[in-house]
Parts: structure tokens; C-alpha cells; sequence
């Protein structure tokens, strides 16, 4: 016989099982990264040390991928994105609140940090108005960070990329490629 808390834990669990085929909502909101989590994983050193003369300006990096992926990073699938918009809406905040309190950890460091907030899309509709989306997406997680939680302007650069790095190889609608990728660009950029 189950108690209360089997009861729920072996309902949760059917929840999240049953919702990795639907609209995705409820397993991402279980599987949000905390504020030290995401600390760990950007505060990681990258994965090949750049020479002062091999950094690249933040336009280059946004060019050239295999320079980015040396940065440390993060996927965040939690901001649930809806389809075809950029919207964060307020309920989602608690999630962005994670991001804030990490990236305000990292700084009080190095007041000198750099993030790239990377946005990303599914694949349905066309290129470009997937690579437009993708760019508000960034922008928009950025307005958020800044006007919200006080995170400065300066510590963060944004890019999107579309369809162009698929977590799912899907032509369908997939939730868990509607995301943001946080990237610590410091030590692969030049300083400004």
C-alpha cells in the first residue's frame, strides 16, 4: 500500500514520463538547474587554454563555433519558450532568478566576466524567421537579466543561432530545442 509521499513521488514520475512526448512544460520545469549548478558548470575552465594572440572579439566568436564551444556552458531547456515566441513571461522568473544569482556569484569574483546568452529554436518554419527568433530569444533573457535582476549590461553579449545546433535532430516541433545556452566567453575573447 503506498503512503502520501510514494503516492505523489510515483505520480510525479508518471507525470514527467508522460509529459517527454507532449508539450515538454512540466519535465523541464522538474529538471531546472539551480543557482549553483549553473555556477559549477560556467565557473569551469575551458576546455583548451587560448593564447592572448588566439582570443577573438565577441563578433568573431559569434562566427566561429569552434572557438565558442572551448567556452564553459550551460543548456537551459527550463525557460519554457512557446512556439514562435521570445516571451519570458513572469512565471518564469523564478527560473531566471537562478541564472541571476549565479552570474552575480561568478561576477562578485571578477567584476570582468563575460556570458554569451545564446538563442535557440526548433526547426519548423523557415531559416530566417527561426534565426530572428533565436536572436530575440537571447535579447530577451538579457532585457530580463538586466532590468529584473540587476545584472550589468556589460557582462553580457548575445547571438542566436536558429535551427542551427539542434539538441533533438527533429523537422517537428520540439520543446527541448526552444532554449538558451549560457556561455562564460572570458577567457576566449579579447578584453575590451
Amino acid at each position: 500500500m503506498l503512503n502520501r509521499r510514494n503516492f505523489l513521488t510515483a505520480a510525479a514520475a508518471l507525470a514527467g514520463s508522460a509529459v517527454i512526448g507532449g508539450t515538454g512544460e512540466a519535465f523541464a520545469q522538474a529538471t531546472t538547474p539551480s543557482a549553483a549548478r549553473i555556477e559549477q558548470e560556467l565557473q569551469a575552465a575551458p576546455r583548451k587554454r587560448l593564447a592572448p594572440q588566439e582570443r577573438v572579439t565577441v563578433q568573431e566568436l559569434r562566427r566561429r563555433p569552434e572557438i565558442r564551444r572551448i567556452a564553459p556552458s550551460i543548456d537551459i531547456q527550463s525557460i519554457n519558450f512557446e512556439f514562435a515566441s521570445a516571451e519570458i513571461p513572469r512565471s518564469q522568473y523564478r527560473k531566471v532568478d537562478n541564472i541571476a544569482t549565479a552570474m552575480e556569484r561568478i561576477l562578485r569574483r571578477n567584476r570582468g566576466e563575460v556570458f554569451l546568452i545564446e538563442g535557440h529554436t526548433d526547426a519548423v518554419g523557415s531559416f530566417s524567421s527561426n534565426q530572428v527568433l533565436s536572436e530575440r530569444r537571447a535579447e530577451s533573457l538579457k532585457r530580463v537579466l538586466v532590468r529584473e535582476f540587476g545584472i550589468p549590461r556589460r557582462a553580457l553579449e548575445t547571438v542566436g543561432y536558429g535551427e542551427e545546433f539542434l539538441l533533438v535532430p527533429t523537422q517537428r516541433e520540439e520543446w527541448r530545442n526552444r532554449r538558451v545556452t549560457l556561455r562564460r566567453v572570458t577567457d576566449v575573447v579579447r578584453p575590451f
